[in-house]
């Protein structure tokens, strides 16, 4: 399906369900998102390398999709199931949260068309709309809509945010908005809310809507135009919402950039905000007037927190004079301080938007507005593999330089015996990695390099590290790094996706 501006929601989903998908884990593994991961592609955690290359992997389309189709008509989400949103798992269950847009055309409040729902999976594929029964729509309670309090309130988009260090349990789940306000014309702008459940909400300020808008004094950011909700997350103690405008930054850049405003407490915002990511072509200005031209951003970054890096995908907007013919594909990022995000691969599309009927090819030609998904194998966004071109051809070939590289400094909890996974693919008896710990000054660790290194030669998504036969490293100093060599007559075959360390159970 061609994306447009009328229908980027839809496609704007694939990777924030994606990143959702990727947190499944069978019974025997254990929950990746809760140690430290080194990326492949994360060169602030793999600062040093020689003789290797980075190979980026594109997520596929799912042959289900779309996967949460919109509404029958007369019900919330006649009109459109509208991402972004968010996709949380717990247990055994994803929980997703959406904005439904209703064909109620005879209601002239525009705004209070667009309303908070939910839906549910156990696999993320199959997704029930479950009855909530807690807010009247058209004269029954049977829906799945969310209830808010104060209501209506329209949102454009919204992203929820589990908290369990909240010491409030009613302040458990947190969504931050995209809703409307008046000055002059109609600016966007945040509202936070807070839930004990995901499904009753009550916003975390006075304000009384009018016409399904903020009043002006009653906004917690600037008065100024801010599209948020892109992305929420929570770093270093403080939530940051993320998304995009078109201000006058310090430094001049054309377009949409990705802004970030934060909160210590999620009720009381920065006034000040930050440039979380600016993309290279926007760096030449193309002037007055020109304001959908041009190479963008959009929507700001999807963020999957995964504790010491997060992951997040943009929307990447291909500009042109006029809105029909602007189009958006997914890009992909990372940070490694919150504040800061790159692109691993420059300008690599993570994600097409493909031709017309590629996204849900089963409704060819049929109204849009549902949620598809797209799949990646389990943490293997991007791989590193032995570099051939630097040996050079016949007469000139160099003698056989080692494939390798050397993390940056990590901090270890002191006394604790710690575990260390790989997950790569191409490992066998003439194909290994070879696994050192080292200390921060890059001195083999007695009993962990050199002669007791690790050989690993297990193709695996979590394969446990194992020196002497001991999967525990004991004794570390309280910074260490990992070398990791590629080994083996057929070492061309690995492909290293990412390395775990956690404390052990």
């Amino acid at each position: 399906m061609k994306i447009t501006l009328k229908s980027w929601q839809q496609f704007i989903a694939v990777g924030l369900v994606l990143l959702g998908l990727s947190t499944v884990h069978a019974a025997e593994l254990f929950d990746e998102t809760t140690g430290t991961t080194i990326f492949a592609f994360d060169q602030v955690s793999i600062p040093h390398s020689q003789n290797l290359r980075l190979e980026m992997r594109a997520p596929q389309r799912h042959l289900a999709n779309p996967v949460i189709p919109r509404g029958a008509p007369g019900t919330p989400d006649a009109s459109g199931v509208q991402f972004y949103g968010s996709v949380i798992r717990e247990g055994d269950k994803f929980r997703l949260w959406y904005v439904a847009y209703d064909d109620d055309t005879a209601n002239k409040v525009a705004a209070s068309r667009w309303r908070a729902a939910y839906a549910e999976s156990e696999d993320g594929v199959h997704w029930i709309k479950p009855n909530l029964g807690l807010v009247a729509y058209r004269g029954n309670k049977n829906n799945n809509l969310i209830l808010t309090d104060p209501a209506p309130l329209g949102f454009v988009n919204l992203k929820v945010l589990l908290d369990p260090d909240d010491p409030n349990p009613e302040r458990r789940y947190k969504i931050s908005t995209h809703v409307y306000f008046r000055h002059n014309t109609r600016l966007g702008t945040l509202a936070p809310f807070a839930s004990a459940d995901g499904l009753r909400w009550k916003l975390l300020t006075d304000a009384k809507p009018q016409k399904a808008e903020l009043k002006k004094e009653d906004l917690v950011l600037p008065a100024v135009h801010f599209e948020p909700s892109g992305g929420l997350y929570k770093w270093d103690g403080m939530f940051y919402a993320c998304g995009q405008n078109a201000l006058n930054a310090t430094r001049p850049y054309h377009g949409r950039v990705v802004r970030m405003y934060r909160s210590a407490d999620f009720v009381h915002w920065s006034a000040t905000s930050s440039l979380g990511f600016v993309r290279t072509p926007q760096h030449t200005l193309l002037g007055a007037g020109r304001s959908l031209e041009g190479e963008q951003c959009h929507e700001a970054i999807g963020v999957w927190n995964r504790r010491n890096v997060l992951l997040g995908i943009y929307g990447q907007w291909h500009g042109a004079k006029e809105w029909k013919d602007i189009t958006v594909d997914l890009g992909f990022v990372v940070s490694n301080d919150g504040l800061n995000f790159r692109e691993p691969a420059h300008e690599w599309t993570f994600l097409k938007r493909g031709d017309d009927g590629a996204w849900d090819p089963r409704q060819r030609g049929a109204p849009r507005g549902g949620v598809g998904i797209a799949t990646v194998p389990r943490d293997r966004f991007g791989d590193l593999v032995v570099e051939l071109a630097g040996q050079g051809p016949g007469n000139y070939q160099l003698p056989a330089i080692t494939s390798e590289f050397v993390t940056a400094a990590m901090p270890v909890k002191g006394g604790t015996p710690h575990r260390f996974y790989v997950n790569a693919d191409g490992l066998g008896a003439e194909a290994a990695l070879k696994i050192e710990l080292l200390s921060d000054k890059e001195t083999p660790l007695a009993g962990y390099s050199g002669k007791d290194a690790a050989i690993i030669r297990q193709s695996g998504f979590q394969t446990p590290v194992s020196w002497s036969g001991n999967t525990e490293a004991r004794n570390l100093p309280e910074r260490i790094r990992v070398h990791v060599t590629f080994e083996g007559r057929r070492n061309t075959d690995i492909r290293f996706s990412a390395l775990y360390l956690r404390t052990s159970p």
